[in-house]
C-alpha cells in the first residue's frame, strides 16, 4: 500500500474517516456515536463531499472516491 497520496486530497480528515466507516457498512447513527459527533454533522460532511464531487448520492460518492483512489477497500 502507498505511504500517502501524492496529490492534495479532496477530502478533509473527517470526511475520509466518515467515508471509510460508510464503506464498512456503518450507519449515520453508528458513525456519529463512534466519532462523538451528531448525526447532523455526519450528514453535513457526507453532503459536502457529494457536492465537491458533483455526484448525486452517497453510493456515487463512494464509487468516485474509490476511482480517484481517495478511498481504498480493505
Amino acid at each position: 500500500m502507498k505511504d500517502g497520496p501524492k496529490h492534495r486530497s479532496l477530502l478533509t480528515g473527517r470526511e475520509r474517516e466518515i467515508f471509510n466507516l460508510l464503506i464498512e457498512d456503518q450507519t449515520t447513527k453508528e458513525i456519529a456515536s463512534q466519532l462523538g459527533i451528531s448525526e447532523k454533522t455526519v450528514r453535513n460532511h457526507i453532503s459536502n463531499t457529494i457536492q465537491k464531487l458533483g455526484v448525486s448520492g452517497r453510493a456515487q460518492a463512494i464509487i468516485e472516491l474509490l476511482r480517484l483512489e481517495e478511498l481504498h477497500l480493505r
